[in-house]
């Protein structure tokens, strides 16, 4: 008889947590959200959060038929490329991924970048739903966060990514480009329809004042009476007015940059320059004529 398994993996240095899951009547299984270690200081790069990954879906007897992302993160980034490449896992982003990648490209000069989610494997729609064993996933488009966002829902647990955080810590940021709190909150609304039993599981835990251990598994009936920013009675009104003035005081993600370039190209860094080296890049902004002296002038 088939019945959904579920493993967390914390990783401290990003606060992220990657899921696998799986269906016990055939051993096919799925990695939610990997991490790829990323020294920012260094630049170097390590694969010991994924390889914790792939060691227990190797002890479970698992096949991984895929590795899939909620959104183009902005906090760590993606290790789809390694866990694709040590068990043939497909990756897989909702189709608004597309939309998220014509809005960074200009800004990284990305012109390896093609705006078609074609580095990605499979580009899903609303609604949609792909085999996992016996079991099935659904896709849940669920943006406000980017316009790319999705929960996946396996049965009764849903992974939500970064729409939704524990109640006691709230709701993510919307403030990020195509980000939209509105959206945010309508998505949601829908999320907390599901049956108040509904496991959900975060992708991010970062431990609300008071509370000593990290956690993320809650359910929806938790998070309609509990939520610090939307439980059941918060209007939509209320919720953009709170949301847009927390996300004005928010400082960027430490790793925004190097995760942006590489999450938008599901994982894969950009092409090495002729000394052979790969760059990610840095946008410098400007404010006022005494900065752009200090920068230089335009070539």
């Amino acid at each position: 008889m088939s019945s959904l398994e579920i493993r967390a993996f914390f990783d401290r240095a990003t606060k992220t947590i990657t899921y696998l899951a799986w269906d016990s009547a055939t051993r096919e299984g799925a990695v939610i959200d990997p991490v790829l270690d990323f020294d920012s200081a260094s630049g170097e790069v390590d694969t010991r959060s994924a390889d914790e990954v792939l060691r227990a879906a190797e002890s479970e007897g698992l096949r991984l038929a895929w590795s899939l992302e909620t959104h183009a993160h902005a906090d760590h980034l993606s290790g789809a490329p390694y866990i694709k490449a040590k068990t043939g896992a497909k990756i897989g982003i909702g189709e608004h991924i597309r939309d998220v990648q014509k809005i960074f490209r200009p800004i990284f000069n990305a012109t390896d970048l093609n705006p078609d989610g074609s580095d990605f494997d499979k580009l899903f729609a609303d609604g949609e739903r792909l085999p996992l064993g016996d079991l099935e996933i659904e896709v849940l488009h669920t943006p406000g966060h980017t316009p790319a966002d999705v929960s996946y829902r396996i049965g009764d647990a849903v992974f939500v990514g970064d729409t939704l955080f524990m109640p006691d810590y709230g709701t993510a940021r919307a403030d990020f480009p195509g980000g939209d709190a509105r959206q945010l909150y309508r998505s949601i609304r829908r999320l907390l329809s599901l049956p108040p039993q509904t496991r959900l599981f975060m992708c991010h835990d970062y431990k609300a004042p008071g509370r000593e251990t990290y956690a993320w598994q809650t359910t929806v009936e938790a998070q309609r009476q509990h939520n610090v920013h939307i439980s059941d009675g918060v209007s939509e009104a209320d919720f953009v007015a709170m949301r847009e003035a927390r996300d004005a005081g928010l400082s960027a993600p430490a790793l925004l940059t190097p995760s942006i370039q590489v999450n938008i190209r599901a994982g894969r860094f950009p092409p090495a320059e002729a000394n052979g080296v790969r760059y990610l890049l840095v946008p410098v902004k400007v404010r006022g004529p005494s900065a752009a002296e200090a920068v230089g002038p335009r070539r």
